[in-house]
This record gives structure tokens, C-alpha cells and sequence, in this order.
């Protein structure tokens, strides 16, 4: 949860966000994930340092170390300063490499002795493609005929490739630099995240099975093979020809092992079903090559991009288990799960049951030998979500928009997760034990 103020940062809002640390606090948190504003820590992109804005983030972690809750910090969520934007293209140019790696060294000097969890990018892999295929992130780039809206610039066919190739080259940089400069004496670790879903074959034909397969490198191995290994998948390289970018060997040997652990996001599951592969202008739906659908039973199905969703605990332990088994035994946390909705009651059983199936779907697999540390329910109140607004109701605490004040009140789901972290009365609450102490967070 990144929180959005006007005027004088450190001291507006202060006194709510100490309220809002307290009420982490009985409710039994023992973690909370935020996101750290480049534009507010340096307005300018790089150079001077917005004293406003680091005391108000020191304010925050000051806040959350003393109510000895964990924190875990995001670098980077899609709020790129506007000057780099207009400078030379943010993230399609490779020069962000550099002003990223600085700006995240102002973040590991200023704060890097209270915080050890650091993630770099937040879902690098949709944060591209939202961003630059599509056009529904910012900086809203896209082209005819792939955009969900009337983008006015973008091209749709390579920039995705350019932007998560530069991601992926800063977040290496970012790596190094905290591993050569502050790991020895900060002690802490560096990882990024991944959007995620379970994807099942249609059928059990072979050319179904192969696109399933396919849809799994070109959602989680875009991003983390090269991380991992050292370059992208081989049906990447078939699939998208000269438009994927390259790495040299200088490059390859800087990202390969540029991991300390893996986060996913993860909300459902998908079915999907092979397509020919399409001659032509393609965009990267068309170069995964099949369609998509929240369930066998459903008629509907688009060209790659999830149309419908599945509600699908499952899944979730089948992702867990897939990464563990594809790039090894790394630590993996969820960091975030939830479902939103657009009623505004506090009578949300609907997420109790959601957050339950999931939560056990994580257990189950941590039961079952993978290394997750973590699972971070989403979210701890109301926000603003990317493509909804305030519409969309997230939190485990209702927020009253239309007062001011924004005033927090419990919604069934905030008192259902308080007893479960706690165990005193869930009907999913287990022993305490290792494995469930790394389930008490929030982002």
C-alpha cells in the first residue's frame, strides 16, 4: 500500500498512519509490505534527495520497527518521475539502468539498517506489458490493433521486450550493487516480483499441452530465466524473433543468479488451448500463440489475454511448486492475494472463504517441501487500485472515502485473519509453528 498525500509529505498523515500502524498491530501483523515513492524521495528523478519525503518514510519504518512488525520494502510501482519520462523514455531506454541503481542506493543508505526484504520491481512481467502492449499502466503506450484503449503512442510489437529487457538489467544492477555495497553489513536480501497464475491445459492433446507449457516461459520465464540462468527462454527466442533484445555476455553473466528469492502476486488460474502462431505484425498475446478462459466450460476465450478468471486455491500451490521444481530451491513469497469487490459491506464472508482456501493452498505446499516465507494478504485496507479506482474494495479495513477524515472500520475479514493470526477461534487457525508463523502479514 503506497500512501498518496499533498503538500507537507512527512507531517501529512502522520498521525493516521501511527493509527493505522496500531491497528497492524492488534490485529496480530507481524509483517507489512509498502511501496517507496521514486517521485517523492527525488522529485527530479536523481540528484537531490526531497528531505520531506525521507522523513516521512523513516517516520513510517521508525513506526512499524516499533510495533515489531517486519518490513519489506518495493523499490519501483510504476511511479517512474515524469522528468526521466520525458527525458529519454523511462524504461524503453536503457539509461534508466543507471538512475534506478542510484536511486535505489539513496533507499538502501537512508533506510537499509531497519529494512532487510527488498523487492525491486513490482509484477515486472504484466507491469510491462500493461504499461507498454496493452496501454492501461502508465505511461499508457500501445498501438493499433492491440491496445484495450486508443493509445496516442506506443508500439506495441517491441516495446514490452525493450522495457522488461531494461528491468531486468536494472534490477541486476540493483542486485550487485546491495550484495558488493550494503549485504556485508545490512544483512539483508534482494528479490522481484511476478505476477502469477496457474495456467491448465484444455485438453490433454498434445499441441494443448505444449501451449500451456509455452504460456508458463512467456509468464514467469521472461523474467526470471534470465534472472536464473542467464538468458530467455528458447521458445521466447523462436516465438519472438529479432524484437526480443539481446544480452550480451557481459550482461548475461551480470544477471544470471541475481536473485535472493522470488515474489509472485497471485489472484486465479486460467485454461488455455493452442493457436496458430500468426503471421504478420504481432504483439506478445500473439506470440504466445493461445487462447485463454477462466474455465473448460467457458465459451468465451481471447487471444492470450485473460478475459475471465477462475477462482482456483489450487493453483496457487501448483505455481509455488512449478517455481520451486523450473528455477529452483529459492525462498518464495506470496505478496499478495485477495479478492476485491465492489460492495462496500462490512459483512465480506465471501473474502473470509477466499483468504482461507488460499492460505491453505500455501501451507499445503510449504507442507510439501517449498521454500515459502511468506504470505502477504491483499490488502490491509481500501486503496486506490490501478484500474478501478476506489470502486473496488480490497481491504480487510473499510475506508469511508466520501469523509475526509478517512476513518478504518473492521469488516468481518479483519477480525476473521486478526483470531487466525492469533489462533484463538478460525476454524483454519493450526498450531503455532514455523510454517504459519511466515502467513502473519499484509501489504
Amino acid at each position: 500500500m503506497e500512501y498518496k498525500s499533498t503538500g507537507d509529505v512527512a507531517a501529512d498523515g502522520y498521525h493516521k498512519y501511527r493509527e493505522d500502524v496500531k491497528l497492524m498491530s492488534e490485529t496480530g501483523l507481524e509483517a507489512y509490505r509498502f511501496s517507496i515513492s521514486w517521485s517523492r524521495l527525488i522529485p527530479n528523478g536523481r540528484g537531490a534527495v526531497n528531505p520531506k519525503g525521507l522523513e516521512y518514510y523513516n517516520n513510517l519504518i521508525n513506526e512499524l520497527i516499533n510495533h515489531r512488525i517486519q518490513v519489506h520494502v518495493t523499490l519501483y510501482h510504476l511511479d517512474l518521475p515524469q522528468v526521466l519520462e520525458d527525458e529519454y523514455g523511462g524504461w524503453l531506454s536503457p539509461r534508466i539502468v543507471e538512475d534506478f541503481t542510484a536511486f535505489a542506493d539513496v533507499c538502501f543508505r537512508e533506510f537499509g539498517d531497519r529494512v532487510a526484504f527488498w523487492t525491486t520491481v513490482n509484477e515486472a512481467n504484466v507491469g510491462a506489458l500493461a504499461s507498454y502492449d496493452i496501454g492501461i499502466f502508465p505511461p499508457t503506450r500501445c498501438s493499433d490493433p492491440f491496445g484495450v484503449k486508443k493509445c496516442t503512442i506506443g508500439d506495441s510489437s517491441a516495446e514490452p521486450y525493450i522495457a522488461a529487457h531494461n528491468t531486468i538489467l536494472a534490477h541486476a544492477s540493483v542486485f550487485s550493487l546491495y550484495k558488493e555495497k550494503y549485504q556485508p553489513m545490512q544483512k539483508g536480501v534482494v528479490g522481484i516480483s511476478v505476477f502469477s497464475y496457474w495456467i491448465y491445459p484444455l485438453t490433454n492433446f498434445t499441441l494443448d499441452l505444449e501451449a500451456t507449457q509455452r504460456y508458463k516461459d512467456f509468464l514467469f520465464g521472461w523474467i526470471l530465466e534470465p534472472l536464473v540462468f542467464g538468458d530467455y527462454p528458447e521458445v521466447m527466442k523462436k516465438n519472438v524473433g529479432s524484437r526480443l533484445p539481446h544480452f550480451t555476455k557481459v550482461q548475461s553473466e551480470l544477471i544470471k543468479g541475481s536473485l535472493d528469492f522470488i515474489g509472485i502476486n497471485h489472484y486465479y488460474s486460467l485454461y488455455v488451448n493452442d493457436h496458430p502462431l500468426e503471421t504478420g505484425v504481432r504483439d506478445y498475446y500473439a506470440d504466445l500463440s493461445v487462447y485463454s478462459r477462466g474455465s473448460r466450460t467457458d465459451p468465451s476465450a481471447s487471444q492470450g489475454v485473460p478475459t475471465t478468471t477462475s477462482n482456483d486455491p489450487k493453483g496457487l500451490h501448483r505455481v509455488l511448486k512449478y517455481l520451486q521444481e523450473t528455477y529452483g530451491n529459492f525462498p518464495i513469497y506470496v505478496q499478495e492475494n485477495g479478492v476485491g469487490s465492489a460492495d462496500d459491506s462490512l459483512d465480506d464472508t465471501g473474502r473470509i472463504a477466499y483468504l482461507s482456501s488460499y492460505i491453505q493452498s500455501t501451507l499445503d505446499a510449504l507442507r510439501n517441501g517449498v521454500n515459502v516465507r511468506g504470505y502477504f494478504a491483499w490488502a490491509f485496507m481500501d486503496l486506490f487500485e490501478l484500474t478501478t479506482g476506489y470502486q473496488s474494495r480490497y481491504g480487510l479495513y473499510r475506508v469511508d472515502f466520501s469523509d475526509e477524515r478517512r476513518p478504518r472500520q473492521a469488516r468481518l475479514s479483519a477480525r476473521w485473519y486478526s483470531r487466525f493470526l492469533k489462533h484463538t477461534g478460525s476454524s483454519t487457525s493450526l498450531p503455532r509453528t514455523q510454517e504459519n508463523q511466515a502467513l502473519n502479514a499484509v501489504s
